[in-house]
């Protein structure tokens, strides 16, 4: 059993509330139960979120929030393993990548201290103006007030801290709503918070039910923000209805990966393998599109096979395992029928296409068409599917060819291939020479088109998270 509490309430002014109803976490290896959380209640929501509102009036300095965020990142690092852990029977990731999930938390919290200390507005020259001779004017940045963090269960830790941690260095309170297949972190580190010295009322956070949880918190006009990772569908959803208030949507992709007639080849695929199936491809910049020059397929598609085929796959558990099982039986089914109707389409299985109890194998397809969902949805899952090209312009429409517009991945030493492709992918987020799996944290983070709007990354995630006031002065 995980060392952790074998029952959860609502964590709600840094104190567990009782909760009248329950749900089973389950080990999503083994399918073994290993706690259990509250369902929250709208009078859980409502208490939440009022409590979240009066605690703002109380001072927390930017150097007190750097403390808390600091400290909290430090015990994250001294119980690295026991959160890994966590991750690792919770979510099914494997555990040398829940480890490094912890240890990318931690820094995001870190960062997100220091960032605490270095919000400013800037001088703007009113005086310029005729008639305003007198006047002097700056702009300050202040909190928006209660930010409502909703996350998914594929980065449990590290998606909660790039929401907490920026909220709370600019000044905000928190209402988080976990993924309720994945809430074992979130709580643990609300109980880190604690005791780093987070002020009561600072962060709540709720189990249960998302459906529910998310109407309600729509309908709490104290919420002041959304920030919101997970599925187009309840992105969409939650912007129709959050009306004049600020929403951050995250929202997904299927990410595309070109791999040029220039590129290394042995790189590119080694990266490509690990950046398709890392957390069973459940990864908003997993490759999921690989376009490679029709002069090196073949070279690269045998490549591909050959290192896809050398990751083992089985328990999480394991510090050899790279790929684990997927969340739910029924992702798993989901995505043996895309991969089977795009066979069914034409498409060819290069390897992979099994299943392993819980697990679906690492599966690479070729001759794929766009019209094929495994293509032109978002499959999260550990499949990946190579198309060919021609021309650069080619590739570069095929690319754009999608309603997502996250990450992309270029493999190239043409500069001005690689320069004209940043400038004409539709993406948030272009990486030179690697996937589009590729990440810090402390950069700009965040798509176009459907894949939501918004920035994560603490700098940029406090900008959003915060109103800019101009203050003018009549000297």
């Amino acid at each position: 059993m995980l060392s952790v509490k074998n029952s959860y309430g609502q964590w709600i002014g840094n104190k567990w509330e009782p909760s009248d109803s329950q749900l089973d976490v389950m080990n999503k290896y083994t399918l073994e139960k290993i706690a259990s959380i509250g369902v929250a209640t709208r009078g859980n929501v409502q208490q939440a979120v009022k409590l979240s509102r009066e605690v703002l009036s109380e001072p927390f300095s930017p150097y007190e929030r750097y403390k808390v965020l600091k400290q909290t990142a430090e015990l994250m690092i001294e119980k690295q393993e026991e959160l890994a852990q966590i991750i690792c029977e919770e979510v099914g990731k494997p555990i040398t990548e829940s480890r490094g999930e912890v240890a990318r938390a931690a820094m995001t919290l870190e960062i997100s201290a220091e960032e605490a200390k270095r919000i400013s507005g800037h001088a703007v020259p009113v005086e310029a103006a005729p008639g305003s001779e007198r006047r002097k004017a700056f702009t300050i940045r202040v909190p928006v007030g209660v930010v409502a963090a909703i996350t998914p269960f594929n980065v449990p830790l590290n998606l909660v801290c790039h929401k907490v941690g920026p909220a709370l260095a600019a000044g905000n309170s928190v209402v988080l709503k976990p993924a309720e297949v994945t809430p074992l972190c979130a709580l643990k580190l609300a109980e880190l918070f604690n005791e780093a010295g987070l002020p009561s009322g600072r962060l709540n956070v709720l189990t249960g039910n998302g459906p529910e949880i998310g109407q309600w918190l729509i309908d709490e006009e104290d919420i002041s923000m959304f920030s919101f990772t997970g599925s187009p569908r309840v992105g969409r959803w939650l912007r129709e209805r959050a009306g004049t208030r600020k929403v951050a949507l995250e929202l997904g992709n299927n990410s595309a990966t070109i791999i040029h007639h220039d590129a290394d080849l042995d790189t590119a695929a080694e990266q490509v393998a690990l950046k398709s199936f890392n957390n069973a491809g459940q990864v908003c910049i997993s490759v999921q599109r690989v376009y490679v020059h029709e002069s090196v397929k073949e070279s690269f598609l045998d490549k591909l096979r050959i290192k896809t085929e050398a990751l083992k796959v089985g328990d999480p558990s394991d510090d050899k395992t790279h790929v684990g099982p997927m969340i739910h039986p029924d992702q798993l089914k989901r995505v043996e029928e895309w991969v089977n109707e795009a066979v069914s389409q034409g498409a060819e299985v290069v390897t992979g296409n099994t299943k392993q109890g819980t697990v679906f194998m690492p599966t690479v397809l070729t001759n794929v068409k766009r019209f094929m969902k495994v293509c032109k949805d978002e499959i999260f899952g550990p499949v990946v599917s190579i198309l060919s090209y021609e021309g650069e312009d080619d590739v570069i429409n095929e690319v754009n060819d999608s309603a997502y517009g996250l990450q992309a991945g270029l493999f190239t030493n043409d500069l001005s291939f690689a320069m004209k492709a940043a400038e004409k992918i539709e993406v948030g987020g272009l990486i030179i020479n690697d996937t589009s799996g590729y990440r810090v944290d402390h950069m700009p983070y965040g798509g176009v088109k459907g894949s939501g709007n918004g920035k994560e990354g603490p700098k940029y995630a406090i900008e959003e998270m915060t109103n800019e006031r101009i203050i003018v002065m009549n000297l």
